[in-house]
């Protein structure tokens, strides 16, 4: 079986975003139910939060939730999301 169709049939749980740029000391951390942010400053905590919010506006127009769409639906969502 080629990569590619290993990645079509996979499907997503949940997200993960780190960010390590903090240097003011502060600990954000943003959490939902299929989501957990952790870390950065305030610009990159806020656009790593801008995007799981858009993808999760995406999916609802679409009546999808996170875990109902494949890895490569997630990452065309996310491309979408940071344009």
């Amino acid at each position: 079986m080629s990569s590619q169709r290993r990645i079509g049939k996979r499907r997503v749980a949940g997200l993960l975003g780190l960010a390590f740029d903090a240097d003011d000391g502060h600990t954000r951390i943003t959490r939902g139910e299929h989501f957990f942010l952790a870390g950065g400053s305030e610009d990159s905590h806020d656009r790593m939060r801008e995007t799981v919010v858009k993808v999760t506006e995406q999916l609802g127009k679409r009546g999808q939730r996170l875990t109902d769409v494949s890895v490569q639906q997630l990452c065309e969502l996310l491309g979408e999301a940071q344009s």
